[in-house]
């Protein structure tokens, strides 16, 4: 049994540092990439507050196809390049969005949306993932945010 929990009050960054360090904890000795998306996606909806989704889209064969995740259920397939995942995915770098409906080609799979942090999990130089996180909160994800999301994606892209 797990028994991992983010402390009440606790500075982001520290926050972000105890995802990470729980992170590989979790994924430390499995080798099922799934169960251990699985661990992750629910270990960030835990640690990460004013969330509505949380989880992975995998890099299969030029496009993204969903994951692990926490919230509800979600768009199946994204093509690189497309939409807020796909423009991480294809770009290898990190989406940061304040305010989704201003994001050209994004794709809504939760009208409840309103802003948007996506990473890339970069292995070997390829991307094999993204982790997505949605809020329905308007600019609820900031530059602290996204680096500690980005130190968890290089944390764990050994482990899916």
């Amino acid at each position: 049994m797990y028994a991992f929990a983010p402390v009440a009050g606790q500075a982001k960054p520290d926050l972000y540092a105890d995802l990470a360090a729980a992170a590989r904890a979790i994924v430390e000795g499995e080798p099922d990439a799934v169960a251990n998306m699985a661990n992750l996606s629910a270990l960030i909806w835990q640690f990460v507050d004013r969330l509505n989704w949380a989880g992975f889209y995998r890099a299969v064969d030029g496009e993204l196809v969903l994951g692990p995740f926490q919230g509800k259920a979600a768009c199946i397939r994204i093509p690189f390049g497309q939409g807020v995942c796909g423009a991480a995915a294809a770009s290898g770098q990190t989406q940061l969005v304040p305010d989704v409906h201003a994001f050209p080609g994004h794709i809504a799979c939760d009208a409840a949306s309103r802003s948007e942090l996506v990473v890339p999990v970069i292995r070997n130089g390829e991307v094999i993932a993204v982790i997505d996180l949605d809020s329905p909160e308007a600019a609820r994800f900031d530059a602290v945010d996204a680096a500690g999301i980005e130190h968890l994606a290089q944390a764990i892209a050994g482990a899916i």
